[in-house]
């Protein structure tokens, strides 16, 4: 059973002050039993970034073996018809894996309603920091470190950074921080809100989350 739920966000400026505005996010939850729907939905992510391209050889596609090692009778010795039977050294593999795509369908609303969900139990771990995007001109650590140090943002844990567009020089400045993940509002997984302890996010990529992903 879903309800709706509405949380306000205070914003931030890159210093720390808290601003006068506020914004309002509208979340439809899933009261009881929305476990299951993010189980799916992180199972779908985490098979969709295998590449699937392992693979071993089998006894006809390993090289040589042409010819029976020796006669089949008179030798005293077991029989043998390849020199590249799984049982010798240098064979082909048994049932050994080969590239194969594994794709899991998750639907649209319910991929909808796990992220508002998740989203909604992440409220307090959440901190709006306005223009975050613009706020880094320079493509330096330390710029970014001292943002988060000014809203207290603790850097020894995970931290999720959701913006609207990834510029060049807040990607260069975040990449260094082994902590921080950035990424944008088109692209949130499940995955990737639960294991962050804290998530940073601007007003603008909360206004791309109103559009892509609640109604």
């Amino acid at each position: 059973m879903t309800t709706q739920k509405f949380i306000t966000y205070t914003p931030l400026d890159i210093n720390g002050k808290q601003l006068s505005d506020s914004h309002e996010l509208k979340l439809s939850v899933l009261e009881n039993s929305g476990n299951y729907l993010l189980h799916k939905d992180v199972i779908r992510h985490s098979s969709s970034q295998t590449q699937g391209t392992t693979s071993t050889k089998t006894r006809s596609e390993v090289r040589g073996g042409g010819s029976k090692p020796w006669r089949q009778k008179g030798t005293g010795r077991a029989r043998a018809g390849s020199s590249r039977s799984p049982l010798w050294k240098g064979g082909g593999v048994i049932f050994g894996p080969k590239p194969k795509k594994v794709s899991l369908k998750l639907n649209k609303k319910e991929r909808r309603l796990a992220l508002q969900t998740l989203l909604y139990n992440k409220k307090n771990n959440i901190v709006l920091i306005e223009d975050l995007e613009n706020g880094i001109t320079e493509p330096k650590t330390k710029n970014f470190v001292k943002i988060c140090q000014d809203c207290t943002i603790n850097l020894d844990q995970k931290v999720l950074v959701i913006v609207s567009k990834k510029t060049a020089p807040l990607k260069l400045a975040t990449q260094n921080i082994k902590n921080v993940e950035l990424i944008s509002a088109s692209s949130i997984n499940t995955l990737s809100l639960l294991k962050a302890k804290q998530i940073i996010l601007t007003p603008l990529a909360l206004n791309d989350i109103k559009e892509i992903y609640c109604d």
